[in-house]
């Protein structure tokens, strides 16, 4: 019966990581706006970067046991960077250009191969597709889906940014299903991490989950019980496609 297929971005419908070197171009770079905006600061490229984690780690503090997700103003001006003496009345008009650099520069950022061929191949199943992603920028998952090519692929996209909250939270869920005008019990959700993208669906009644290995997934899925399972795991993105179309062939995922 699944009718409706949403995935996760990063590590996902991507190839994600973090290096030393995205670690030091993102320290970099906020030193650049900041001198650009008006606000040199004397702090070398690796003190930079400590006060940059440390900031990272107050918010993740924060937002770990809320699942909830401010805005760039709220996060750049009350967390990130509060050690360069700067506060949120300061940062708030450049917050998202900020937030966009960081989420494009600390992180080393991919197409999956196969991700095109997938989705054309789900569209011709007569899929809805909608994207939920976990993301500090308002407008950076936008501008990504249209640089590689997919993004009029999907339906929706739902961002943590702009509804306050963040996976597995299922105010996200129920926000991208209320675009797609889907029920649970026909979507399937593909995602990297259990503690985020099988363990929320699941909570939700989504029909399926598809779970594929990234970066992210050892460092997110620390505490996740054994007992969590997807529905499937797959090597190759492309495997979401033949799979539901297989189960279609068998009568057993009627769209």
């Amino acid at each position: 019966m699944i009718d409706t297929v949403l995935f996760d971005m990063g590590g996902t419908l991507e190839d994600i990581f973090v290096d030393d070197a995205s670690k030091a171009a993102s320290a970099r770079e906020v030193l650049r706006i900041l001198k650009e905006k008006g606000f040199p600061m004397s702090d070398s490229p690796e003190a930079a970067q400590k006060k940059l984690a440390d900031g990272w780690d107050r918010y993740a503090a924060y937002r770990g046991p809320t699942d909830r997700e401010l805005k760039p103003e709220e996060i750049w001006g009350q967390y990130v960077l509060t050690d360069f003496g700067l506060d949120q009345a300061t940062v708030t008009p450049f917050a998202e250009e900020l937030a966009h650099m960081w989420e494009v520069t600390y992180y080393h950022r991919t197409l999956r191969p196969h991700v095109a061929d997938m989705l054309e191949g789900l569209k011709g199943l007569g899929m809805k597709l909608g994207v939920i992603s976990n993301t500090a920028s308002l407008f950076q998952v936008f501008a990504v889906l249209k640089d590689y090519g997919i993004r009029d692929y999907f339906q929706d996209v739902t961002l943590s940014s702009i509804t306050g909250y963040r996976k597995p939270h299922e105010n996200i869920f129920k926000a991208s299903l209320y675009q797609v005008q889907s029920d649970p019990a026909n979507c399937a959700y593909v995602g990297d991490t259990f503690s985020r993208d099988v363990i929320g669906p699941q909570r939700m009644g989504f029909g399926m989950t598809f779970h594929i290995q990234s970066f992210l997934t050892k460092s997110k899925d620390v505490d996740v019980p054994k007992e969590i399972h997807a529905t499937y795991e797959v090597e190759d993105i492309y495997q979401v496609y033949t799979i539901l179309r297989d189960l279609r062939n068998e009568g057993t995922a009627v769209i």
